[in-house]
């Protein structure tokens, strides 16, 4: 014979609201995916190989490649300060990219996407030898794209959420044969003729990304 299981009227409509809410609340992993991807100004996702200005959330101007401090070549990477400029579009080249997409706190390389450069070196970023009279280390161009290793750690660095807007550091995960301890954001430092360079800094610099249409 059947067994027929009867419900009272509050059982269901408690079963038929734990049923909306399992289907209405996105999975945590799911949330954790979207916390992770880079935003631009629009709100859209940030895409290896496509061209973005970085510039900054509470300033005017952009990254840009100019002359370096002792000799002019390898270009330095500096803000330039000016309101109608967004400095030169970069690329990005995460380690770890699925789909495509840049996420926080992933190994990337960062390259300035210009047609001739300057000084015969590439456009990718790298962190310079360390330079004993501003007592830090400066970013500069003549990096190298991809093969991930100690021998290449200098041209790894990662984007990070910061307050509203976000940041960039230098905290090289790709040297697996030893650690690496040096973990630090990028901020500007400031020479006495004004110009505004890209060092490692306990001061980060805010940014933001928008995306080139031209």
């Amino acid at each position: 014979m059947a067994t027929t299981t009867c419900y009272s009227s509050s059982s269901l409509i408690l079963i038929s609201s734990l049923l909306i809410l399992a289907f209405a609340i996105p999975s945590t992993q799911a949330v954790l995916s979207q916390e992770q991807e880079v935003r631009d100004t629009t709100g859209k996702k940030l895409f290896a190989g496509t061209k973005y200005y970085m510039v900054p959330a509470n300033e005017v101007g952009g990254l840009a490649l100019g002359p370096n401090r002792h000799s002019y070549c390898p270009l330095g990477v500096v803000h330039n300060e000016y309101e109608d400029d967004q400095g030169m579009p970069v690329k990005f080249f995460p380690l770890d990219s699925k789909k495509g997409r840049v996420r926080i706190s992933t190994d990337l390389n960062i390259m300035f996407d210009i047609t001739k450069p300057e000084c015969g070196d590439t456009t990718i970023w790298k962190l310079s030898p360390y330079d004993y009279e501003a007592e830090r280390y400066f970013v500069t161009a003549g990096g190298t794209e991809g093969n991930p290793g100690c021998g290449t750690r200098k041209n790894w660095f990662k984007i990070e959420k910061y307050e509203d807007a976000y940041k960039l550091s230098f905290c090289p995960s790709v040297c697996k044969e030893k650690k690496v301890g040096l973990c630090v954001d990028l901020g500007i430092y400031v020479e006495g003729n004004g110009v505004r360079r890209l060092a490692l800094s306990s001061e980060p610099f805010k940014i933001k990304f928008k995306k080139v249409y031209a």
